[in-house]
C-alpha cells in the first residue's frame, strides 16, 4: 500500500512541477502565449485563475496523500523496513559460509 501512495505522491508532485513552472507571476509565462493565445486557452478564459486553482488543488492532493500514507505505516515499522518493502528484487537464502573455529595454540615444552 505504501507503494501505491508513493507512486501517487510522485505523480502528483511533476503536475505540480509542471503547473508552477507554466505559470508566471507577471502574466508573461507560458500560459500567455501557447499557440498565441493571448489569454485564451482551450477555450477557458482567464488561464491565470485556472492554473492558480490547479496549484492549490494538486498542492493540497500532496499534504493530503503525505499525511494518510502514514496511516498506514504501521507501529513498529523501521525506515530498514519500510525500504526493503520497497526493494522489488527476490531475496536469495543463501546462507553465510561457515567460519572455521581457530586452531588451538600449540604449547611447546620449555628444555
Amino acid at each position: 500500500m505504501i507503494i501505491l501512495f508513493v507512486v501517487l505522491i510522485v505523480l502528483a508532485c511533476v503536475i505540480l512541477g509542471f503547473i508552477v513552472l507554466v505559470q508566471n507571476p507577471k502574466g508573461g509565462g507560458l500560459s500567455g502565449s501557447i499557440a498565441g493565445f493571448s489569454n485564451q486557452f482551450m477555450g477557458v478564459k482567464q488561464t491565470t485563475d485556472v492554473l492558480e486553482k490547479g496549484t492549490w488543488i494538486f498542492a493540497i492532493i500532496v499534504a493530503l496523500l503525505c499525511l494518510f500514507s502514514a496511516a498506514f505505516i504501521t507501529k513498529g515499522t523501521s525506515a530498514s523496513n519500510l525500504v526493503n518493502e520497497l526493494d522489488t528484487k527476490p531475496k536469495t537464502t543463501q546462507g553465510a559460509p561457515a567460519q572455521q573455529q581457530p586452531a588451538a595454540p600449540v604449547t611447546v615444552p620449555k628444555k
